[in-house]
């Protein structure tokens, strides 16, 4: 699931997942932090779900995927659209 926050030139994605599905670590990678593992992983929220914030320019459209231990690649089922076998977040 995704949420976003306007700010003044930013707007903060926040990228949510169930606390155990995948198990193990989970990182959001893109092409917002040159599509490398561990930069931005999800940490356990009060709520049970695990959560990353991610500023992002406003007005713009960014590439995604979710990687989780064992080399598991998987797309965010919210996301509106597709980029190839990625997910885009549009900001």
């Amino acid at each position: 699931m995704l949420e976003r926050t306007l700010r003044k030139a930013r707007t903060e994605v926040t990228f949510i997942l169930p606390a155990d599905n995948p198990s193990g670590p989970v990182s959001v990678v893109g092409d917002f932090n040159g599509w490398q593992p561990g930069v931005h992983t999800l940490k356990a929220r009060k709520d049970g779900k695990r959560a990353v914030t991610v500023e992002l320019p406003s007005e713009g459209t960014h590439s995604f995927r979710y990687l989780a231990a064992g080399d598991y690649w998987f797309n965010d089922e919210s996301a509106r659209d597709q980029d190839g076998p990625n997910s885009r977040v549009h900001t």
